[in-house]
């Protein structure tokens, strides 16, 4: 595993740790969650209120800064947009 697939695969699991944490989601079901798997609209648990904390939670896990320029609400539709999302902020 290349350098940088090693740091995609990391940065994958450590964002499913965060919405089993955040969500109270079966860890199984989580570790199934593919690009195409919905979240917001898609999973009851992911609410506006749990957006809030996710954003949070996420600056504080991959310490970057999610600024209000930063958000769209594509990145929220999709696992895959939110992963992509991550991988951008983490490669500046």
């Amino acid at each position: 595993m290349t350098t940088v697939q090693s740091r995609k695969a990391s940065t994958d699991s450590r964002l499913k740790a965060i919405l089993v944490d955040l969500l109270g989601l079966d860890p199984a079901r989580v570790a199934a969650f593919d690009h195409a798997t919905g979240l917001f609209g898609d999973l009851p648990e992911f609410d506006s209120m749990a957006v809030a904390t996710l954003l949070t939670a996420i600056e504080d896990h991959f310490g970057f800064v999610i600024d209000d320029d930063d958000l769209e609400p594509e990145m929220l539709e999709t696992y895959g947009a939110l992963l992509a999302f991550v991988e951008q902020k983490l490669n500046g």
